[in-house]
């Protein structure tokens, strides 16, 4: 009942003295303001950036043939003499030998057939050339590239891991029309000569698929001089480019249920020990998913950063309100006489003037948290990322904003209780 009675009566000494209770107020507003503001945003920044990168293709794995450098030296069975070493930083393209190969690939999805969901083989063929104007990158796949790419086919079909060397091809619709002079509907099975390497080759049409250009340009005739990409099977690119059965990368698209960081590392060891004893060569694994976890990692501690810098306007605001309670008491110095002379002890004094600061600091910490969110979501807004408030640090502010009231309130109130009530009878 006493903390009761005790927060009406600031909460009426506030409404008695409005303008200097805001005034209190506000560097407690303008601090949690500030910091669930920055909360926001970043939160909203991380998940638009978690977001972008999973669209890119997050939990897929990228197994690179790169040179060994000089720390591999020491993994090498034969680096004892000084060909090897130099054979090390030459700047040589790789073997038949050297490459990812299919027998390889093939251990590897039987080693871990509930992590891995499939891997995607493709060869560059080069870039195939219409006319003087017109070209496209010929590109050899699997028929499970359209759909680790997610590319929309139109008309017809895509490429099957059975087509072997045939000259058949899945080109872009703005291709048909704009090289072609087909529409993508009556295209199919329809004949076109190519030139790659200073070689003639014809195709046949197997499928148009719908083309999504990277620049903003609405100009229909700016797609004519665009590059878009043919895709064409497996077998026949590596004829085309004349190159061996292997594969200098693999993209390994992993399980849902898989954690594509964990499995990196397993994928990385698994395929380096068929490079144990290649002088040159080794492999590398990527994976987008641990350039989220940086990103995420180093906007987090920016705002971290940031609103502790904008915390320290909460010491201000703290300050404040022990400026005020001490003008409070002074002010009502008679009051305190008047109610110790009727019998109050000393820490019902106590708790009345630490309970009028933690209902100053509470209510500029809710007031603060609403121009916060206001702001977050504003600025997540104009900066086109989905706004998502924290709720931890809303909790925090209010906690944070009561300890403020707490331990700068306290001193005050200890003055007042401990005032001779004779001597605050006869203050003027």
């Amino acid at each position: 009942m006493a903390i009761f009675e005790n927060v009406l009566l600031a909460l009426e000494s506030l409404k008695m003295n409005k303008l200097r209770s805001v005034l209190t107020m506000l560097g407690i507003i303008i601090g949690i303001g500030s910091v669930i503001a920055i909360s926001t945003v970043g939160s909203s920044l991380t998940g638009y950036v978690s977001d972008s990168m999973t669209s890119l293709g997050a939990s897929s794995i990228n197994v690179t043939l790169t040179q060994k450098s000089s720390d591999d030296e020491s993994e090498s069975e034969n680096s004892d003499n000084k060909d090897v070493r130099l054979r090390m930083f030459m700047n040589e393209s790789p073997s038949d030998s050297d490459l990812i190969t299919d027998d390889m690939i093939s251990q590897y999805m039987e080693a871990f057939p509930d992590d891995v969901k499939y891997v995607e083989k493709t060869c560059s063929a080069g870039t195939a050339s219409y006319d003087d104007d017109n070209s496209a990158n010929l590109t050899g796949v699997e028929g499970s590239y359209i759909d680790a790419e997610e590319i929309n086919l139109l008309y017809g079909r895509f490429i099957k891991d059975s087509d072997g060397e045939r000259k058949i091809a899945v080109v872009a619709d703005t291709f048909v029309e704009n090289v072609l002079n087909l529409t993508p509907r009556d295209c199919i099975g329809s004949e076109f000569k190519i030139t790659v390497n200073d070689v003639p080759y014809t195709f046949y049409i197997a499928g148009v698929y719908e083309y999504e250009s990277e620049t903003a340009s609405t100009d229909k005739d700016s797609t004519k001089s665009e590059t878009t990409d043919m895709y064409i099977p497996l077998e026949t690119a590596r004829v085309i480019s004349k190159s061996g059965d292997g594969y200098q990368s693999i993209t390994v698209k992993t399980s849902v249920n898989t954690d594509t960081l964990t499995f990196l590392e397993t994928t990385n060891d698994f395929f380096k020990a068929f490079y144990t004893n290649n002088d040159t060569w080794t492999v590398e694994t990527t994976s987008l998913e641990s350039v989220i976890s940086t990103l995420t990692d180093v906007i987090s501690t920016i705002s971290v950063a940031i609103e502790a810098i904008a915390a320290i306007s909460l010491l201000v605001g703290g300050i404040g309100v022990m400026n005020i309670m001490l003008v409070s008491i002074t002010e009502r110095t008679k009051e305190i006489g008047t109610r110790k002379a009727l019998g109050a002890t000393d820490g019902s004094i106590r708790l009345q003037f630490v309970t009028e600061a933690m209902v100053i600091c509470l209510v500029g910490g809710i007031i603060g948290i609403c121009i916060g969110i206001g702001l977050g979501l504003g600025l997540s807004k104009v900066l086109g990322y989905s706004a998502a408030p924290n709720i931890a640090s809303i909790l925090i502010a209010v906690g944070f904003s009561l300890m403020i009231g707490l331990i700068f309130g306290y001193a005050p109130a200890n003055k007042a209780a401990k005032l001779n009530p004779i001597d605050a009878l006869r203050y003027e």
